[in-house]
């Protein structure tokens, strides 16, 4: 009696594998086609932004193509035309203007 039972423990254990692979296997699946990436898109935008230098032409997230005028620590200002300059928060500069025209 307590064979048949130890037998029938042991045939459990793999079903409960099998039943968790289809879990693990998506969460796999996840992380490389999803979180990945995402990732190193983020860290190659924030060495842009931190590499960025006067006369940098770039494009923010309100979509407004400008020359960086002046660099700060937070923010850049950037000439949009002649004499029109503003100022904008580092975090709102998203691509240079040579990744836009490839696109």
């Amino acid at each position: 009696m307590m064979s048949l039972f130890l037998q029938a423990a042991a045939a459990e254990r793999p079903g409960m594998l099998m039943q968790l692979l289809p879990f693990i296997l998506i969460i796999v699946v996840f992380y490389f086609f999803m979180i990945r990436p995402q990732v190193k898109r983020q860290k190659e935008l924030r060495k842009y932004r931190e590499s960025l230098k006067k006369g940098d032409k770039v494009v923010t997230t309100g979509g407004i193509y400008g020359k960086v005028a002046e660099v700060k620590e937070n923010y850049v200002v950037v000439e949009i035309a002649t004499n029109v300059n503003i100022k904008v928060d580092k975090a709102g500069i998203i691509m240079d203007m040579s990744d836009a025209v490839k696109k």
